[in-house]
């Protein structure tokens, strides 16, 4: 049996813990070759290192490549691109997963935490997006995808940094989407259907606590990463994603 992604490349930002982590080892089963992309490469506060997921995937038989990324510094995409192409020869699949969580209120939100919000959750996705967009147009098509939050439509909740940030992330994919479509390059974004409590979560939920249905398992993430890493325009395209509801 053929597997979906066989003969492409995918490089994930943000891979090294979390949902990022679950996204990368789910393409490598589907066929994919996988660039783990973090500023993980020792183990620190959280959870998880490029080197960790990069070897979980290779003992089950599949490819990856531990890439040092820093979402936030040009220069480290650039590389980080650079080393991916160099290994596997393209990139096909993009999955734009690097974030930082806050969800206090603006009133209270220092102004090094909502930079931060912007840098690594807006930023860090024009930055990966902008390095990788001329790799997966060299092969003729591919797929773009930016991990969003539900959070972005839910203003009777209020405001914070992070649903800002990943607000502006959703109109950047789906401009893209008509800037690209020429191109034949699938961009969508993707977000959970209910809550994913990632290691990320965790330490930066401010103590909120998630009633068990509310809970998401990281796998409905992946399954649905999987299925939008095989589009390119001529399928899914310009559309903000929900996981559950894109795979249930």
């Amino acid at each position: 049996m053929t597997l979906p992604l066989a003969g492409r490349v995918a490089f994930v930002a943000g891979a090294s813990r979390g949902i990022g982590a679950t996204v990368a080892v789910a393409l490598a089963q589907a066929g994919a070759s996988v660039a783990v992309a973090a500023r993980s490469e020792q183990q620190g506060k959280l959870p998880g290192t490029i080197g960790s997921v990069a070897q979980r995937i290779t003992a089950a038989g599949g490819r990856a490549l531990p890439v040092a990324c820093d979402v936030t510094d040009e220069a480290s995409v650039e590389s980080a691109v650079a080393a991916t192409v160099a290994e596997y020869g393209g990139i096909d699949i993009l999955v734009a997963n690097a974030g930082v969580l806050w969800l206090g209120p603006i009133e209270t939100t220092p102004l090094k935490r909502w930079k931060l919000c912007l840098d690594v959750n807006t930023t860090g996705v024009f930055l990966v997006t902008k390095a990788v967009i001329p790799h997966v147009r060299a092969r003729g098509g591919g797929s773009l995808i930016a991990v969003t939050t539900t959070g972005v439509a839910m203003t009777d909740h209020g405001a914070n940094a992070y649903w800002v940030s990943k607000a502006a992330a959703e109109r950047l994919y789906l401009g893209l989407a008509t800037d690209l479509s020429p191109d034949n390059i699938a961009v969508n974004c993707l977000s959970p259907s209910r809550v994913v409590l990632t290691e990320g979560w965790q330490a930066g939920g401010t103590g909120m606590q998630i009633p068990p249905e509310m809970v998401e398992p990281p796998e409905a993430m992946a399954n649905a990463a999987v299925l939008l890493a095989q589009q390119d325009a001529s399928g899914i395209t310009g559309t903000i994603q929900r996981s559950e509801d894109l795979t249930g």
